[in-house]
C-alpha cells in the first residue's frame, strides 16, 4: 500500500467517525519577529499600573487554583 493510499484510508476512517479535517495557522514562535513582539508586550504588561481598572476587573472575576 502506498503512503498516499494509507493517508487516504486513515482520513476516510476519521470521517466515518464523524470528524473532519481543519487547518489551523498559529504564530511561528521560532521567528525573531515573534520574540521581539513578545518582549514588547511583556514589557508593556510589566510596566502597567497594577491597580488599574482593568486589573481590578480581572482580579474581581478571577478565582484561585485552590477553589
Amino acid at each position: 500500500m502506498t503512503s498516499r493510499a494509507r493517508v487516504s484510508a486513515y482520513r476516510d476512517r476519521l470521517r466515518s467517525e464523524g470528524l473532519r479535517p481543519v487547518q489551523v495557522w498559529v504564530p511561528d514562535v521560532r521567528s525573531a519577529d515573534f520574540a521581539t513582539e513578545a518582549r514588547r508586550q511583556s514589557a508593556l504588561v510589566a510596566s502597567a499600573a497594577s491597580h488599574s481598572d482593568d486589573m481590578q476587573f480581572v482580579e474581581a472575576i478571577s478565582t484561585t487554583w485552590d477553589e
